[in-house]
């Protein structure tokens, strides 16, 4: 360990100086504390996959770039790191606010925060984390690694600043020469996401609640028969008798709600859906309910300071809750959710687990409630200790319980209440947003901050949760919410219907567009999760990643990369999404699926790159390995592109022994002829015998095409550049007259499908004429 002591500076009440160091982990990552006895005294990391890598050090001879000071007072430890004029921060976890963090303060401890604003301080989860990107593009991320409520001041321009209850580590990844590899670093650390099942990427519909069996029917049926493309419907609490977790209301108001949810299941999965259903941590009080008795014969439940089980107000009523720190217990529930998964179950859905109460000022259990957990992460404590991570043990042991209920299965579960490192166990959402546009807006950077730290698979609920949507609102979020990595609608049950469906004919035709881009993309979607969960990258980033160096990226908060493909959108009401958009210095072409409408976002692909596409489907189950494969090319200055595919069951965990198929595309122009063909592949699986579609953009939409056999060598003439421009020419003026006739549509939606008199035709058709003539010129 480098010996700092002598820069101590200690009185009374105060000790303060330079943080001790140590290399761990890999090059580049320190490990810092404010003595040799802070650092023996750690409790164990709950963020790192295994503790031990964060207490063992390595050899290596290079010195960090940047030591944290800290000062500790009144039991109080406060680090801080200062950078360079210039340097801008991000991550901090799930957070309202601006996408660039510098004059924000948050505040690490898991709330049920319904009504947040920008100016919400904290939220559902905690990630003591953030990102540094220098002024030369370099980056360096800082770990605050203590599960207790810590305070992250971003407020000073350049200095980061922790304040926590002594003692805690932080560790620091880099400098590292771009953003990525910090996040790769960091996944070394945190683990990276689990693999996600394939139908998981779908739509997702739900609500607060569908209170019937039959009702969830009408909801499968109509995405059916109207060909809206979805995968899951969600089931919300309602599903329960009277709220009791792993039961069914079979009977309630004298109507059958959920009589046979085995044979619900069967029918959903006929038709091409999932179900998942929701479980809190809320276990109703009640003697005779077997999940009440199990727990207390084995003895659960967290308890008070007197050492008898604590009892809290949920749903339910009078409810304990289950200790997850105590590895009995994460058995115990493991195995409620092995047998709860037999009724047909895809997936899981843990709400309330920050733990949320009711009927108390601070909306959670007392800080002195104890947690007798295992010794290898911290032993018995104080819910204090405990709480921030409580949700991410609940997601764990649910997890954990899909796994041994199906091996031949990923599970998927949702979580709302995280800790940093959750990524290995479960996606979530941004919780009970708003149906407003600020809520719109802020989607984008709350989506990219969970990316920054850690979690790339999460999104809001689509349209808003609570309150009513308009059809204009709804369409731009459906249009903007089928780019996020998790995709679903969600709203409260006040609210009006918010199926896609629900805002009119125009609304209801953005938001099948919309999904049908999403659908198409699926197979490039895919392949950024495949690389999330083996290296580390983020599916969602900013589009300052395309350029670390360039300062005028840093603060755009209205777009975001899916690996190289760029989505521009619009979250003001008066705004379209061909706006004027700030394009890194990188050349990018515009591209559509003949789908140009104003409430969709605009879509660049970064030259020099290849995306797969598939066909337009239904739901994932429709796909097949040896349906037509799309190759869209956007080549560099060079001539050249490359791109990616990966390809599995889409389920199960045959990929970890090679039973998959990762291709690497390459395209390259010489002699005016672009090649383009595989460079190499991974896997055990053998090619399909498929078609493939290359399609070569050229600018403004304009692309030429050819088909072929994938796995041959497929060549493009490409055409004289007098030939080029016309194409170009022809595709832009065929954009803005259907972008036109789309903005025409929309005109129409002023009287709401009330009859137009002669007067009124008249006027649409010379409102259409001058949209026409305006886009055209």
């Amino acid at each position: 360990m480098a010996n700092a002591e002598e820069g101590k500076v200690m009185t009374a009440d105060v000790t303060s100086g330079e943080m001790l160091y140590e290399p761990i982990l890999e090059e580049g990552v320190f490990r810092f504390d404010c003595s040799v006895g802070d650092r023996n005294a750690a409790f164990p990391s709950l963020s790192f996959t295994n503790s031990k890598l964060r207490d063992t050090p390595i050899m290596v001879h290079k010195v960090p770039s940047y030591i944290p000071t800290f000062q500790c007072l009144l039991g109080q430890q406060t680090v801080k790191l200062e950078f360079p004029v210039g340097t801008s921060f991000y991550g901090t976890g799930e957070v309202t606010g601006q996408l660039e963090r510098t004059g924000k303060r948050v505040f690490t401890w898991n709330s049920a925060a319904g009504d947040y604003r920008p100016e919400t301080t904290s939220l559902y989860q905690s990630h003591p984390w953030v990102l540094s990107v220098l002024p030369n593009g370099g980056a360096l991320g800082v770990l605050a690694d203590t599960t207790r409520r810590c305070e992250i001041d971003l407020r000073t321009e350049c200095r980061m600043q922790f304040t926590a209850p002594a003692s805690f580590p932080v560790i620091t990844f880099g400098l590292f020469p771009s953003p990525i590899d910090v996040l790769i670093s960091l996944s070394h650390a945190i683990g990276t996401i689990f693999m996600p099942p394939k139908w998981s990427l779908g739509y997702h519909q739900c609500r607060w609640s569908y209170m019937s069996d039959k009702r969830v029917k009408e909801i499968a049926t109509t995405f059916r028969e109207k060909g809206i493309p979805c995968d899951v419907i969600w089931m919300d609490i309602d599903y329960m008798d009277g709220f009791r977790c792993f039961t069914f209301d079979k009977a309630s108001s004298f109507l059958e709600q959920f009589p046979d949810p085995k044979s619900l299941v069967e029918d959903l999965h006929h038709n091409g859906f999932k179900a998942v259903w929701m479980l809190d941590p809320g276990i109703k009080h009640e003697e005779g309910y077997f999940v009440y008795d199990s727990g207390s014969k084995n003895d659960v439940w967290i308890q008070k300071a007197d050492g008898t089980p604590f009892v809290g107000e949920v749903w339910p009523g009078p409810c304990v809750f289950p200790d997850f720190t105590q590895s009995k217990v994460c058995s115990w529930w493991a195995n409620l959710v092995k047998d709860f998964i037999s009724n047909g179950v895809d997936g899981l859905w843990n709400d309330m687990n920050e733990p949320t109460l009711f009927k108390v000022v601070t909306k959670t259990m007392p800080e002195n409630n104890i947690h007798r957990g295992d010794d290898e992460i911290g032993g018995c404590q104080t819910h204090g200790h405990y709480h921030n991570v409580y949700g991410q043990l609940m997601a764990r042991s649910t997890f954990e319980g899909m796994n041994l209920a199906d091996k031949k299965k990923r599970p998927f579960v949702l979580t709302r209440a995280a800790f940093i490192g959750s990524q290995r166990y479960a996606a979530t959402w941004t919780g009970d947003n708003f149906s407003n546009w600020e809520h719109l807006h802020m989607s984008i950077s709350m989506v990219l901050q969970l990316g920054l730290s850690g979690q790339p698979f999460s999104g809001p609920d689509i349209g808003g949760f609570d309150g009513n949507a308009t059809p204009k609102l709804f369409g731009r979020w459906m249009g903007l919410g089928a780019m996020f990595p998790f995709c679903r609608g969600h709203s409260e049950d006040k609210s009006l219907d918010h199926e896609p469906w629900s805002f009119g004919e125009e609304c209801e035709e953005v938001c099948c567009l919309a999904l049908k881009r999403r659908y198409r993309l699926i197979p490039h979607l895919y392949t950024l999760f495949y690389m999330a969960h083996t290296k580390g990258t983020p599916v969602a980033s900013p589009v300052f990643f395309a350029d670390p160096k360039d300062p005028s990226l840093r603060t755009l908060e209205n777009c975001f990369l899916l690996g190289p493909l760029l989505v521009s959108a619009s979250t003001t009401p008066n705004q379209d999404s061909d706006m004027q958009l700030l394009l890194p210095k990188a050349l990018w072409l515009s591209f559509d699926f003949d789908d140009l409408h104003p409430d969709l976002p605009a879509l660049y692909l970064r030259r020099g790159s290849i995306i797969p596409l598939g066909p337009p489907i239904q739901h994932i189950g429709e796909s097949n390995p040896s349906d037509d494969l799309t190759l869209l090319i956007a080549l560099d200055e060079n001539g050249k592109a490359e791109g990616v595919l990966f390809e599995d069951d889409g389920d199960g965990y045959g990929f970890t022994e090679g039973e998959y198929l990762l291709t690497h595309y390459i395209a390259e122009l010489q002699s005016s002829v672009i090649t383009v063909r595989i460079s190499k592949t991974e896997g055990l699986w053998k090619r399909p015998n498929r078609r493939l579609h290359v399609q070569l953009l050229i600018g403004e939409g304009a692309m030429l095409d050819t088909w072929g056999i994938d796995g041959e060598i497929m060549q493009i003439a490409m055409p004289s550049d007098f030939e080029v421009s016309k194409l170009i020419t022809t595709s832009k003026e065929n954009r803005k007259t259907r972008l036109a006739m789309a903005t025409s549509v929309g005109v129409l939606t002023i009287f709401h499908g009330e009859p137009l008199s002669g007067v009124h035709q008249l006027t649409m058709l010379t409102m259409q004429g001058q949209l026409l003539d305006y886009f055209s010129g």
